[in-house]
């Protein structure tokens, strides 16, 4: 039986840059490469530094959010003979939001950001996605990205479907007689367009040897019959009632599956009779470029509602950064507008500033917003606190309506519990989590499981497994 050594590179126990250092079957594997939403500049990478350059057999994508592929042009540059392996819908995702990144972290520099900006450059990211290798569900292939054969020291890949956004993907990686699955970021339930994980069921024909499993949501317990059904109606009442105040609405969104989430919803909303057809929906320009690639592959991926064109079906207005101080803030529009903390000078961040003071107007948060970022603040406030969402931004009392609501696309830690219980991995490593939230799931499982041996990993440590 082969070793497997394990190093968390993420800089601490937190949702951050996610990496994470595979060794198995004398192979070196890196589990995505992301960037710190919370930090700037080189404090946003891992901490690839621990890792000698071009030592790497593999770099493993598991979904193209910012904090699971931001820092990937720094590692390739670092690992310059590892191939990239990811789905194709990844792929295609993820050389939009590393342009987009170049273009914030330009902008940035430009307003006196870190001096280090830009970590990469635009052709960096068209020479580097050469070397992505877009693969599919279901098929094995080895570090190559080639279809897998018989060998006895072959380390093999395969990718199930993590049912988080369009792309995502648990990684079941088999080498030496062991088994390693890296669960990525996933939703064990069905959402608007995303259909739950399908992850693999591991038993006594193929145990699973270690499991490593994100926990951002193990802080929090599903409330009381909560259903998502029963989150829909309540978010139909809360657009409507703001239109009979006479005000508008704006939703926070991330630009990459929450946009394309709401925007197939505000679709159902229609057909039901519950949302006006000729209600004005406006979303930003890198969520109209994200929502393309879901409309062109709506007919190629695993999901709800195939063949649903959400830009033809929903025919947003489609917002710039050049044009956002003369949008026209009336009665009856949804401003579905990233990003989803409302960090400063974003599209919904200055929207916002124009919500806060008006009574018949509301802000609708649908998904996760740092308590320390504007929207955090924000969603947080009571009515009449005062608030402030920038630097630049004097404080002002919250007149606003406010509510918010859970839609988020990270399993709940219950369903999280429920698939650990039935895969009954040997050992477990829990990442993705603030230490509320680790230290919950890692003592319950060690309750349901007393011979699986449950790991917080110390960053920057290996661990021999």
């Amino acid at each position: 039986m082969s070793n497997i050594r394990f190093t968390n590179l993420t800089g601490a126990v937190e949702i951050g840059s996610n990496c994470y250092l595979l060794e198995i079957e004398g192979r070196r594997i890196l589990l995505d490469t992301g960037s710190h939403p919370k930090k700037e500049g080189n404090d946003a990478l891992p901490r690839l530094d621990l890792i000698p350059d071009d030592s790497v057999d593999a770099i493993i994508m598991s979904h193209a959010h910012q904090d699971h592929i931001g820092s990937l042009p720094v590692a390739m540059r670092r690992q310059r003979r590892a191939p990239v392996l990811m789905t194709s819908a990844t792929a295609l995702i993820g050389d939009v939001m590393l342009h987009n990144s170049v273009n914030v972290m330009i902008a940035e520099k430009s307003s006196g950001g870190p001096a280090e900006y830009p970590l990469f450059t635009h052709r960096e990211v068209d020479a580097g996605s050469k070397r992505w290798q877009g693969r599919p569900l279901h098929q094995r292939f080895d570090l190559h990205g080639e279809r897998a054969g018989a060998g006895e020291n072959e380390v093999t890949v395969e990718f199930f479907d993590a049912g988080h956004i369009l792309g995502s993907a648990g990684t079941v990686i088999r080498g030496g007689g062991r088994t390693v699955f890296y669960a990525g970021d996933v939703q064990f339930d069905d959402q608007t367009i995303s259909r739950a994980a399908a992850f693999p069921d591991f038993g006594d024909a193929e145990p699973c040897d270690v499991m490593i499993m994100e926990s951002t949501r193990g802080d929090r317990a599903k409330p009381e019959g909560f259903t998502r059904a029963g989150e829909e109606q309540r978010l139909a009442t809360a657009l409507n009632d703001a239109f009979a105040r006479g005000g508008a609405v704006l939703l926070p969104l991330f630009a990459l599956g929450k946009t394309q989430e709401l925007l197939a919803m505000f679709h159902g909303f229609r057909k039901r009779g519950i949302l006006r057809r000729d209600c004005p929906i406006y979303i930003g320009g890198l969520g109209a470029k994200l929502t393309e690639i879901y409309d062109k592959l709506t007919d190629r991926s695993a999901r709800l509602q195939q063949g649903l064109e959400i830009m033809d079906a929903v025919d947003p207005y489609v917002v710039g950064g050049k044009n956002v101080d003369d949008l026209r803030i009336k009665p009856g529009r949804i401003f579905a507008l990233s990003s989803g903390m409302m960090s400063e000078k974003t599209l919904s961040n200055v929207v916002a500033r124009r919500f806060l003071s008006h009574p018949e107007h509301t802000v609708l948060f649908v998904g996760y917003a740092d308590p320390q970022s504007p929207g955090g603040i924000l969603r947080s406030a009571k009515p009449g606190d005062l608030v402030s969402l920038g630097a630049d931004h004097p404080p002002e009392p919250v007149r606003c309506q406010v509510e918010v609501f859970n839609f988020s696309a990270h399993a709940s830690r219950e369903t999280i519990r429920d698939y650990i219980n039935r895969a009954r991995p040997r050992k477990l490593i829990l990442v993705h989590g603030d230490p509320g939230s680790v230290n919950w799931l890692a003592e319950n499982i060690r309750a349901d499981l007393p011979a699986t041996e449950v790991i917080v990993p110390e960053p920057g440590v290996p661990l021999e497994l």
